[in-house]
């Protein structure tokens, strides 16, 4: 079941991720996926806002891996892009994915052997012609949980 959003600006985007937030639970993964400077860390910045980390989130392009540690849970910020030629399986990404907080990975795609069957993939979409900021973004869950958590986080949007 795909769902779709639109936003209109970076606060909305946050607000969204701030909202989904309160439903999280450790072992819970997200995967955002989208163009550069599509919203994928501006998300993450309101998915730490709503965890209560009030460290600043900021995007782990270079250190791949991001964790904070001072929320209601755990938040592991991972960024691999620059796997894109692989090295996934070096990271430990299934120690992260079994452990204790929630998983956002942007750039899914370069790691997708190693994603477990169940979690909410996030597709942010720009749409320059509406405006600088405006973001469509497709909701696809797989797995019951997840199907109930975009159904929940849909409901308070």
């Amino acid at each position: 079941m795909k769902k779709t959003i639109t936003v209109n600006s970076a606060e909305q985007t946050i607000e969204v991720g701030e909202k989904l937030a309160q439903f999280l639970q450790p072992r819970d993964l997200i995967l955002l996926d989208g163009d550069l400077g599509a919203g994928k860390t501006t998300f993450t910045k309101g998915l730490g806002k709503g965890l209560g980390i009030e460290r600043p989130i900021k995007s782990p392009t270079f250190t791949i891996i991001r964790e904070y540690q001072s929320g209601r849970i755990p938040l592991y910020h991972m960024d691999v892009y620059r796997l894109e030629q692989g090295g996934g399986d070096d990271l430990g990404l299934d120690e992260y994915f079994n452990g204790d907080g929630v998983n956002v990975v942007e750039w899914s795609k370069f790691v997708s052997d190693e994603i477990p069957a169940d979690y909410l993939r996030i597709i942010f979409k720009r749409d320059d012609a509406k405006g600088d900021n405006v973001r469509t973004m497709i909701f696809e869950p797989k797995g019951n949980r997840f199907e109930e958590l975009t159904t929940k986080l849909l409901g308070e949007i």
